[in-house]
């Protein structure tokens, strides 16, 4: 299930400038940083006595602004079918983020934030300011907080060390706000979630969930194309009664359809526990809502149902080219 939505963008909130060090990442595109604190409203002494001023137009500006501020985009691609994470990490070495858990599937990367010899200091990185990028290794990123004109140079870096370059990518878009006075953790909203903080465990946990949905979505497009196939098989046989696929083509279907399967079970690791989220209910809670927000169970038993009958095709017609072997068999003995 793609989501096609289109994301908003907004006037961030400018903070004051104090002299800061300057950021060492060859990837700082006019970095605009996102704030969860509305922005002040001035009321002038004319107005309160005049009895002029609107509190209610104000305050629905201020809740407006509220709504609005906070908002980083996420963006999800499937590019290709792997990546070599070794290589990646080795190549991008001051921009990977420590692991949190001992998962080797993926590997997270910080850009533009503050040096890490700043942060080692006592310094704290406000997340929300950053960009994050989080690469798995079945063919699958997640962009955090990078403007539409700036994804390819992130994609870029990927695709030095990806195999299986597919020809179309595919996309998603999501978004998260950030809102420290949040009651709950977490809300979910239209084509987002609102987390009372952002933190690099949070960027994990929604990037597992979007890699996922959008690498499956790349599997049940491949899925599809064999029932098409098989589909076109069948009318052809309840036309002219014959069979003519030889077993070399049946045979590619056969590993098709396995190596699908196997890659969303085991590569996609669609159903292996989240680690983090096993941690932390928090985690857990915003794990649960993705996975149940983008139809992960549901799109996979679709995906399911349509591998048994290819499976059941591949059944059928290998006994129909085993039966037309038996025959002409038959027929050299008879002749001979």
């Amino acid at each position: 299930m793609t989501r096609t939505t289109k994301s908003h963008y907004f006037n961030p909130f400018v903070p004051l400038k104090h002299p800061t060090p300057a950021v060492s990442s060859r990837f700082c595109f006019g970095s605009r940083p996102f704030t969860a604190i509305p922005s002040r409203v001035s009321v002038s002494c004319n107005e309160l006595d005049s009895g002029s001023f609107d509190f209610d137009h104000i305050y629905g500006l201020e809740a407006k602004e509220d709504e609005e501020t906070g908002k980083i985009p996420v963006k999800a691609y499937f590019l290709c079918t792997s990546i070599n994470l070794k290589s990646m990490q080795a190549e991008n070495l001051s921009d990977v983020v420590p692991p949190s858990s001992r998962s080797s599937n993926y590997i997270a990367l910080r850009y533009c934030g503050f040096p890490s010899d700043i942060v080692a200091h006592g310094v704290k990185e406000n997340v929300s300011h950053s960009r994050y990028m989080v690469v798995y290794q079945y063919g699958s990123a997640v962009l955090f907080n990078i403007e539409d004109g700036e994804v390819e140079n992130y994609l870029n870096i990927i695709r030095k060390h990806a195999s299986g370059l597919l020809p179309e990518m595919r996309k998603d878009d999501y978004a998260i706000k950030e809102k420290p006075l949040l009651v709950e953790d977490m809300q979910g909203g239209a084509d987002y979630i609102v987390l009372k903080t952002l933190d690099t465990d949070s960027i994990r946990i929604i990037g597992s969930v979007l890699g996922q949905s959008i690498a499956l979505d790349y599997f049940v497009s491949q899925v599809d194309g064999m029932v098409e196939e098989f589909a076109g098989i069948n009318r052809a046989m309840e036309k002219t009664g014959t069979f003519t696929m030889d077993r070399k083509k049946l045979l590619q279907l056969v590993g098709k359809a396995n190596s699908n399967l196997a890659d969303v079970i085991l590569k996609v690791g669609l159903f292996e526990r989240s680690e983090i989220a096993w941690r932390d209910a928090k985690y857990a809670q915003i794990h649960e809502y993705l996975r149940e927000e983008y139809e992960v169970a549901q799109r996979f038993g679709n995906l399911d149902f349509k591998l048994k009958f290819v499976e059941h095709n591949i059944h059928f017609l290998q006994e129909v080219i085993q039966n037309r072997r038996s025959d002409l068999l038959e027929w050299c003995i008879i002749s001979c």
